[in-house]
């Protein structure tokens, strides 16, 4: 296999006269054989072609018991309505559900009344978000074991999320952006990966999958991952550099030194390792340099329609909160203008002694 690709679920390795077996090995599946050599078309072509067959099978089909959580999950993970979610939303869902699973998955359907929903949410008390997100997949579960008959009525329904205040991912301050880049100097991969942060605007699950294939006249062009928006940005001077300064030519910018492509979970653990090392505080993440793009572009005086366009967001509003917040900071600054020069004038007719 090409030392710059790394596909999901292949396992490798010589057999005892020297040949090399290549599998695919997904969880709750058979190992299917692949023809050598990785990385040839043939590979490929079989390769899609086994990855299509597993996703077909319901994930866990053969170690579940009639009438339980596990089967209902694996009911659910063949359903129209999984399938027909964004690959990105069923891994979230997925997370969630074999959770719930691990603990919980060869209990009876039937035992799932309002008290053991609201045992299995407070399971998670400690971080109420998660809290909530178990919350609606158990929701989810249990209206499609109601249309299975395996259950009479939702145990979920007047259960209501809990209620939380939180502003989000924490904007990254200029200071912040500055402490970083002194930290980590241009052409290391730390540095290359605030600057395609900050100056794309894109989400951690896009930025892992950049590299020179997504160039083309001068900007990125991709299709984001969580929205299946198209965008195109205009690579600035600060990505440029680090571009040209890049120490390897492989099919990610972000990969690692053996050329493997990160994935979006491995690569917050790295950027967070980056960030303590040039003493960012805890809370910063990612999705802050995102957000300091939006604010970079409002203060530039972007339009919310080009905002939009760049961060690929699906609504005038989500761009729009740059914009006001811009605009309130601006007529913030220049009613103190005012004030000011109203009471330097104040000052000099009373020096002058005509005030």
């Amino acid at each position: 296999m090409s030392p710059s690709i790394r596909l999901r679920h292949i396992h490798t390795f010589r057999d005892r006269h020297g040949r090399e077996r290549i599998y695919l090995r997904m969880p709750g599946c058979k190992a299917v054989a692949l023809p050598t050599p990785a990385g040839s078309p043939e590979f490929m072509l079989a390769y899609q072609a086994a990855i299509a067959a597993a996703q077909r099978a319901p994930l866990g089909q053969s170690r579940t018991t009639e009438g339980s959580l596990d089967a209902l999950a694996v009911s659910f993970y063949g359903s129209d309505l999984f399938r027909g979610l964004r690959t990105s939303t069923q891994a979230a869902y997925t997370r969630i559900i074999e959770g719930l699973r691990a603990k919980h998955g060869t209990k009876p359907i039937r035992m799932l009344d309002a008290i053991a929903i609201r045992r299995l949410v407070a399971e998670r008390a400690g971080s109420p978000t998660a809290g909530n997100h178990r919350l609606r997949m158990l929701r989810l579960l249990s209206r499609h074991a109601m249309a299975l008959g395996w259950l009479a009525s939702d145990p979920t329904a007047g259960i209501e999320p809990v209620a939380y205040r939180t502003d989000g991912y924490a904007t990254w301050s200029d200071a912040e952006i500055a402490a970083y880049r002194a930290k980590h100097p241009t052409g290391s991969t730390a540095r290359l990966a605030l600057e395609l942060l900050l100056c794309t605007g894109q989400r951690r699950s896009d930025v892992v999958r950049m590299g020179p294939q997504h160039v083309k006249g001068g900007a990125i062009h991709l299709r984001q991952v969580k929205t299946g928006q198209a965008v195109a940005i205009p690579i600035l001077p600060e990505l440029a550099a680090e571009l040209a300064a890049l120490p390897h030519r492989h099919l990610t910018w972000l990969a690692t030194q053996d050329g493997t492509a990160r994935s979006p979970r491995g690569f917050y653990n790295a950027f967070r390792r980056w960030c303590d090392d040039a003493g960012i505080a805890e809370a910063r993440s990612p999705h802050g340099l995102r957000k300091a793009c939006g604010v970079m572009l409002a203060e530039a005086g972007c339009t919310a329609h080009e905002i939009m366009a760049i961060l690929g967001h699906r609504t005038l509003a989500e761009a729009q909160k740059y914009t006001v917040e811009a605009d309130r900071r601006r007529m913030a600054e220049s009613g103190m203008q005012k004030v000011a020069k109203i009471a330097a004038e104040r000052l000099a007719r009373k020096g002058s002694g005509t005030g």
